[in-house]
Order: C-alpha cells, then sequence, then structure tokens
C-alpha cells in the first residue's frame, strides 16, 4: 500500500487518533501512525473511508516535546498534595498559543490521570521502520523517565515480520506492552471475517512478542464466527492462546453497526448471530478449553455481558466459569431481566440481580417497550448499535 508521503513544512499541531483500549484510559495518547493500514476487517467500523499514513518522525517528536513542555510547567505549578490551584490553572490557560491549545489539554489529561503510561496510536504503530520506532520510544523515555508503561496496538501479520532484535531494542527503548487483535485462532473465521491473517502466524508474532520480553495483551472477540463456526471458534481461539500464554486475554463481544459489510452479510442471511445466550455458552467452551497457562483474563468492555469475569489462570477458571453456568440456569424470563438490565446501566455484575429494586427498574422498562424472551436478542442488537 502506497503510504502519503508529508514535509517537516506541514506539520499542523499536536494530533490523537480515535481510540485506545479501555485499560489505557489514563494514558498519553501520541499518534504516530493515523488509521489502520490493513482497514478491511468485515466487523470493523473504524477508519473506514480514511487513509493509511505513518506521520513524520519530526512531527511526532514534535508531539512529544510540546507535551513534555506543558508537563513541566503543570509540575511546577502543584501544591503540597500533588494538585493545581484554579487560579493557577486559569493563568496557564491565558498562555497557551492557539496552536497549542489540544497539546496542553493532553498534557492537562495526563497529568489529572497520574502520568503512568503512554499509548502510541494508531491501529497498527509497529508497521513503523523499527528504526524510527525505537528513536520515539527514546524521546519519550527521555521526556517522560518515570512512566510505567509505553503500550501500542499491533497486528500480528507486522510483528511476525519484526526482526526478534529489534524487537528487543524496542523493549529496551521502553516498549513494555502490544495490544493485539487476535479476534480468532480459527483460519475459517479469520477467512470469513477479512482479517488478513492465520492462526499459525497469530501464534509466531505472539510467541514473538513474549521472547522479547514485552507484555502481550489479546483481544478476543465471541460471536465472531457466528452459529455455523461458533464451536470451532471457541475451540481453536483457545488452542491459540494455549499455544502463547499471553500475559492478557481480553474479551470483545461482537456488535454489528450498520455500516460495515458483516451487517449486510447478517441481513442477507449469510451470517447468523449469536444469541446472548449462546455467546454465553461459547465463552463457557472457550474459558473451559483454556488450559496450561497463566494468563489473566479480562472482559473489560461495556458491551459484555459479563464484566465479572476477570482473573488469573488457572487458580480463578472455576470462579470465572461459575457466573456463566449461573446466568445460563437462568429461566429465560429472568435472562432477559439481566440482559436488558446490563445493556441499560442497572446491573454491571449478575449479583446484582439481588437487589428487588433494581429487577422491578428492569421489569418496568421490559413491560414499557414490550421486551419478552422472545425478542430481547433483537433489542439488545440495536442497543449495541446505538452504543458503537
Amino acid at each position: 500500500m502506497k503510504k502519503k508521503k508529508e514535509n517537516i513544512e506541514d506539520y499542523h499541531g499536536f494530533e490523537q487518533g480515535p481510540i485506545r483500549p479501555p485499560s489505557e484510559a489514563y494514558s498519553l495518547l501520541i499518534r504516530v501512525t493515523r488509521n489502520c493500514p490493513w482497514n478491511r476487517c468485515t466487523f470493523c467500523p473504524i477508519y473506514k473511508k480514511r487513509r493509511f499514513s505513518i506521520r513524520p518522525i519530526e512531527h511526532v517528536f514534535e508531539d512529544i516535546d510540546t507535551v513534555a513542555g506543558h508537563v513541566d510547567s503543570l509540575r511546577k505549578n502543584v501544591d503540597s498534595f500533588g494538585r493545581i490551584e484554579r487560579s493557577k490553572l486559569s493563568d496557564l490557560n491565558k498562555k497557551i498559543p492557539d496552536d497549542e491549545v489540544q497539546a496542553f489539554n493532553a498534557a492537562l489529561n495526563w497529568f489529572s490521570g497520574g502520568m503512568r503510561s503512554i499509548f502510541i496510536q494508531d491501529a497498527n504503530s509497529l508497521i513503523v521502520p523499527p528504526p524510527d520506532m525505537i528513536r520515539i520510544l527514546r524521546r519519550l523515555k527521555h521526556h517522560f523517565y518515570w512512566v510505567e508503561r509505553i503500550t501500542s496496538y499491533a497486528r500480528s501479520h507486522t510483528v511476525a515480520r519484526i526482526k526478534d532484535e529489534d524487537l528487543e531494542t524496542m523493549a529496551d527503548a521502553g516498549l513494555n506492552r502490544i495490544h493485539i487483535g487476535m479476534e480468532s485462532g480459527a483460519d475459517s473465521v479469520l477467512k470469513m471475517v477479512k482479517k488478513g491473517v492465520t492462526k499459525a502466524t497469530h501464534i509466531k508474532a505472539g510467541l514473538k512478542v513474549k521472547k522479547a520480553g514485552i507484555q502481550l495483551s489479546e483481544y478476543v472477540m465471541p460471536g465472531l464466527g457466528g452459529k455455523k463456526l461458533s464451536r470451532e471458534h471457541a475451540l481453536e481461539t483457545a488452542d491459540a492462546l494455549n499455544q502463547i500464554d499471553p500475559e492478557f486475554i481480553r474479551l470483545r463481544s461482537l456488535a454489528i453497526p450498520n455500516v460495515v459489510s458483516l451487517f449486510d452479510d447478517w441481513e442477507a442471511g449469510r451470517f447468523e448471530k449469536l444469541t446472548d445466550v449462546e455467546t454465553a455458552e461459547e465463552i463457557l467452551l472457550f474459558i473451559e478449553s483454556l488450559e496450561g497457562i497463566e494468563s489473566e483474563i479480562k472482559s473489560d468492555h461495556v458491551l459484555n455481558l459479563f464484566e465479572e469475569i476477570e482473573g488469573k489462570l488457572p487458580d480463578d477458571k472455576d470462579k470465572m466459569l461459575e457466573v456463566i453456568r449461573q446466568f445460563l440456569d437462568m429461566p429465560p424470563e429472568m435472562q432477559c431481566i439481566y440482559q436488558v438490565g446490563k445493556r441499560l446501566g442497572v446491573f454491571r455484575r449478575l449479583d446484582n440481580m439481588s437487589s428487588p429494586a433494581r429487577i422491578k427498574k428492569v421489569e418496568q422498562a421490559c413491560k414499557k417497550n414490550n421486551i419478552t424472551p422472545a425478542n430481547v436478542d433483537g433489542v439488545i442488537d440495536e442497543l449495541m448499535k446505538r452504543f458503537i
């Protein structure tokens, strides 16, 4: 793919991309690439019709240096409790040039969050030539020597092609976590959704990251295989992860907004989406099949039905499975109440259903909107699309 060329004269100020992992909510976002170089996954609504480009390293340096200057100003104005008085903050704001407002706001948000981590954007920043990425990492560590974590998204296809010594140098320069969207370990599913990678490449990339001494966070998408490939999706994904043993496994349940091509397949009947109950059964099989690893499982996304599925393998495996079994053992009427209540924010966890007041609130919402066990999954699909 041709990469957009830019000159240093084209710099228009500090940039930030549209997304980051939930676990990077308090990170400083440094944009090194724009959009996604692959951008063909049928389930992903982000970056569509946006051209991919690598930002010139001089632009990235300018962003880093500008934020560093604002961070220094903020640190010089804190009181004995580490806070900044409103009057001092107001004075600082007045001195900010118009073209540095976004950089100052980024610095302020990061300062407020504790300044412990940095996330390198956008979707696949490790596509940047390794020498440039190493220079960027060193620049970050030079200015922000105290940070505990520097992280980035990356595609398995890209990581698999990076030399081991380059990954190790990146680790030495400060990169200590990589987020990879595995989505599935089943070749049939990966091909169906045009992921552009195979199970073997996922495994190769994951092992390379671990060999370099970098933490690995793998994202799995329950439901991505649909009804036809659900079992294969669960088993093959678990098998891939068993071979990698990443530090983190993060669940991101499938949602299908109208703007993705998978929606057309769903609408035409070529893709059969799982119900919440079927997704729960798939997650149960998936976790049951994770063996011989010490990964930490996270369900840290608002779209997931079970946010409390969280723990470290193997010790917490039974506890996580029990949550799913408890839901599957409920009568359909109570499953419906939980599904609606979870997506409306009335429930955060399954044990929130011990509150009669919360149940009553959801029952009233179901009655008002004619939601029943027979139609609840259609209602949930609409709620999730609106959220995305």
